[in-house]
């Protein structure tokens, strides 16, 4: 009983993250695409759960539906009348855009039938924990290259955000 409510969940979270991606890709307002990706990220969340990665699925509310999406949807209502806008979805050389579709769908259908799938039951205890021990320690240095690395596009990316900015800096040069 357990097992078959399990893959009926299983389902329902594979069937939201599915349908609200294509509402996001097929979708003629960015509004809805927007509010569609609130779904997708949900979706998401709860397959990581499936996976038994807390973390990632803590991680995915907590970064993309709290902090990224908040911001995208913040951005769509302060731009004057986008949610109003229809954008014209005009497909060029759709037909060349099937290759690598098609070939890339081959590769995928053919690791599908090919791995041998083992079935694994995931550990109970949290994956918190160890991942915070291995970030510490192990992946010290590659964690803080990476702390830099997003420091510095922050970085570039107030100084491009402000207005007049390449005025501004040539002002200050020309202060000193």
């Amino acid at each position: 009983m357990i097992q078959t409510l399990n893959l009926i969940i299983f389902w329902l979270f594979v069937a939201i993250t599915v349908i609200s991606a294509l509402v996001v890709v097929f979708s003629k307002r960015v509004i809805h695409s927007a509010f569609a990706l609130l779904f997708t990220f949900f979706g998401v969340a709860g397959l990581y759960l499936f996976l038994a990665a807390d973390f990632l699925a803590a991680s995915q509310v907590l970064i993309y539906v709290g902090g990224i999406l908040t911001l995208i949807i913040f951005g769509v209502f302060l731009t004057a009348r986008i949610y109003t806008m229809d954008i014209p979805q005009q497909t060029h050389q759709r037909y060349l855009a099937l290759i690598p579709v098609i070939g890339i769908m081959v590769v995928l259908i053919y690791g599908l039938f090919t791995t041998d799938w083992t079935i694994v039951t995931p550990s109970t205890e949290p994956t918190t924990k160890s991942l915070g021990v291995l970030l510490l320690t192990t992946y010290l240095v590659p964690f803080e290259v990476a702390s830099i690395l997003l420091l510095a596009a922050l970085i570039g990316a107030m100084l491009l955000a402000r207005p007049n900015s390449a005025a501004v800096l040539k002002a200050e040069v020309s202060h000193d």
